[in-house]
């Protein structure tokens, strides 16, 4: 087996994570059947042959579903990972899990520490800060890393979404009273392999962390910047209305300002993410140059 197991199968960050460590032999993503949060002794079989060190990508990620489907997101994001802890604690496996600003409730004013008291809005945000807390139970090694507003240039993400209607329509309107960090999954991949390189060689440095793209936007000034770089590559830029959170009302309640300070991160093991607008750059480049979104 590789030395790094990855779960979450084509979400977008073990998609990162293969492709950054393609060729290597590193690295093995696994997702369903072979790993499903609601079958336990899946997770079981994982442990046949332990890995050195495990990365869980794996969660129940519909923020709005999870208001109704509140056991399936628990399973998902607290069960699971909880006894994948106690696995890797069993067999001496390294633990990288990944968690969202979302714990948070938005009201601090100022960017979160990982010193700061988690309070989430939903369920989504609950049941990821409980299984935060089922992980470092089982297992107070582990290394959590709390990101947000992941894009990629594959998958169902907010970047994509904006592209593809902006060949919809003439105007869209776009929420500007929520502020975060939006993180690139290739850059969000290359952190977790940094990190993992580092309790692989010994380092005993478990606790939270926050890992996220430098700097912060609204999802307006997001969606804004998306079609910018969008459009000398001859992609079609409708105007960009902002609207008030209430203007778009949702079944889960979104923190109205998730910015996460990452300077533990960079102190602790020299990793710091690249500014987001960077990031997006790239990205855009390589989703236009496919012509098409979907």
């Amino acid at each position: 087996m590789s030395a790094i197991l990855v779960t979450g199968g084509h979400g977008q960050l073990a998609r990162a994570l293969g492709q950054a460590a393609a060729g290597a032999g590193r690295v093995r993503v696994v997702g369903r059947p072979a790993l499903d949060f609601d079958q336990p002794e899946t997770i079981e079989a994982l442990f046949a042959t332990p890995p050195a060190l495990l990365i869980n990508a794996a969660a129940y990620t519909a923020v709005d579903a999870a208001e109704q489907d509140a056991p399936a997101a628990l399973r998902a994001n607290a069960d699971g990972p909880g006894l994948i802890a106690a696995l890797c604690a069993r067999h001496g496996t390294r633990l990288i899990h990944i968690s969202t600003d979302y714990v948070f409730d938005g009201t601090k004013g100022a960017a979160y520490t990982e010193a700061d008291t988690p309070n989430p809005t939903g369920v989504y945000g609950a049941t990821k800060l409980a299984g935060e807390r089922a992980v470092l139970a089982a297992l107070p090694g582990a290394v959590i890393l709390r990101t947000s507003w992941v894009y990629a240039e594959t998958g169902k993400n907010f970047v994509r979404t904006i592209l593809n209607a902006a060949k919809r329509g003439a105007t869209l309107r776009v929420v500007a009273d929520q502020i975060g960090c939006p993180t690139n999954a290739d850059d969000l991949a290359e952190a977790c392999l940094s990190v993992a390189d580092a309790l692989l060689a010994g380092a005993e440095v478990g606790g939270i962390y926050h890992a996220a793209g430098t700097g912060h936007t609204s999802w307006h000034g997001l969606a804004s910047a998306i079609l910018e770089h969008a459009a000398p590559l001859g992609w079609p830029s409708p105007a960009v209305t902002p609207i008030a959170t209430a203007d778009w009302p949702t079944p889960a309640r979104r923190p109205a300002d998730s910015r996460l300070d990452c300077s533990k991160l960079n102190a602790v093991f020299g990793v710091a993410l690249p500014p987001w607008r960077a990031s997006l750059s790239h990205t855009i480049a390589a989703i236009c140059a496919a012509e098409t979104v979907a």
